[in-house]
């Protein structure tokens, strides 16, 4: 069986160096004193999973995990009026869905690995999935849904 809170673990860090913002687990991200984080930020979702990949050779050692990455733009802290916008959700969204990207010379696995000790991630998924705006939060979202295929590695 393949634990879930570690592959969140590795997705949330792969996502917050790929977009170079926070990421935080089905929460505003905090900062280092404990304090929410101003956004451009994204939430990160533990959705469904399953313990079986649908193979003969199925032993209980495969795992399928959906998660829902929420790209959430906002005002840019000491600006007046200044907003969130489509833009930077999409931009944070487009830099997340790098996830996908496969070395440039051909070779196998992916261009950024998903570090989960004894775990191999053997193909990767992401569908948008809409957004949501609130013009009166000034706030601004993207969604992305990642479907991980996962197998023991040991």
């Amino acid at each position: 069986m393949i634990e879930r809170r570690p592959v969140t673990n590795a997705l949330q860090t792969l996502l917050a160096t790929l977009t170079g913002y926070p990421v935080g687990k089905a929460t505003v991200p905090l900062d280092t004193a404990g304090k929410p984080v101003p956004p451009p930020y994204t939430l990160l979702y533990s959705l469904d999973d399953t313990d079986a990949d649908g193979t003969l050779a199925d032993n209980n050692k495969a795992a399928i995990f959906d998660y829902q990455a929420t790209f959430v733009s906002g005002p840019v802290p000491g600006q007046a009026n200044s907003r969130g916008g489509l833009d930077q959700a999409e931009w944070l969204a487009d830099r997340a869905r790098r996830v996908l990207d496969r070395p440039a010379d051909g070779s196998g696995g992916y261009l950024h690995p998903l570090t989960v000790p004894g775990v191999r991630c053997y193909h990767r998924e992401a569908r948008a999935a809409g957004g949501t705006s609130d013009p009166g939060d000034a706030i601004i979202t993207t969604v992305i849904r990642f479907r991980l295929h996962l197998e023991t590695s040991t």
